[in-house]
């Protein structure tokens, strides 16, 4: 006998209560083999338990697999995005213990000043933006997750939304500041990693671009104090206990501390 596919709603469940209880699932539970509008769909459904039964709100999103080597990962020709609520928000500390499995990248914060439409160019999205250093923790509700779950599996689960740290946010970047931004990171103090923004599509407006134009199709919209976290300059690192900094040249320094 073929066995039922779970519905959106039985996805969404499970994927929720994984995030509530922090008791992280196995990865059978969630088919590989979700195909991205599907798991879109869980997505959602898992964003809106977040906010009606945990009474957290949307603060903006973030964007995974900007590089070809990212995306190769997990076998996907396009980025994709996660929604990230208000738990997502780190003051400059996490405690390690109260994650899953957490990774940390590089990623600029784009925090939006005004509505961002599809009829945006690269300069209207930097006129309706401030920029800042940023640092994400992915994380996902599925035990030894990276890189050993399906596409699907990381659309469903937020793209792995985590936590974001935001540094002091600039108005004044132009488009050519952006390019070619090299980031170094550290771990109490020692260089661990280091990398730029050609490594976000290009450049990283153009990561914000095609998440306006994305979430256009879902019926969406960047809105007005929004941030984005928009794809990260290196491949992801385990998290470790410890300080963290990374100075991106020309924009700033953001720093982490992790117990």
């Amino acid at each position: 006998m073929t066995q039922k596919t779970p519905s959106v709603q039985e996805l969404g469940e499970l994927l929720f209560e994984a995030y509530s209880s922090k008791v992280p699932l196995d990865k059978s539970v969630i088919p590989a083999s979700l195909q991205k509008d599907h798991a879109y769909k869980v997505q959602h459904e898992v964003t809106s338990h977040k906010f009606t039964r945990l009474n957290e709100e949307l603060i903006g999103y973030k964007i995974s697999l900007t590089s070809d080597e990212t995306q190769a990962l997990f076998a996907s020709d396009t980025p994709l995005y996660g929604a990230l609520t208000s738990s997502a928000i780190s003051d400059g500390t996490i405690e390690l213990d109260s994650m899953f499995s957490p990774l940390i990248e590089m990623e600029l914060i784009f925090i939006v000043q005004e509505d961002l439409t599809i009829h945006d160019n690269e300069q209207d999205i930097l006129r309706k933006t401030l920029i800042a250093p940023g640092i994400e923790v992915p994380d996902s509700r599925f035990t030894d997750w990276f890189p050993n779950v399906s596409l699907g599996q990381v659309i469903a689960d937020s793209a792995v939304a985590g936590k974001i740290m935001t540094g002091t946010p600039r108005g004044d970047l132009s488009y050519e500041a952006l390019d070619g931004v090299r980031g170094v990171l550290t771990l109490n103090g020692k260089e661990i990693a280091a990398g730029d923004s050609s490594e976000v599509l290009g450049h990283p407006v153009n990561a914000i671009k095609w998440l306006v134009n994305e979430l256009s199709m879902h019926g969406m919209v960047l809105r007005k104090g929004m941030s984005v976290s928009s794809g990260t300059f290196i491949l992801p690192k385990p998290l470790e206990r410890g300080t963290y900094e990374v100075d991106y040249e020309g924009i700033g320094t953001v720093t982490l501390e992790v117990k």
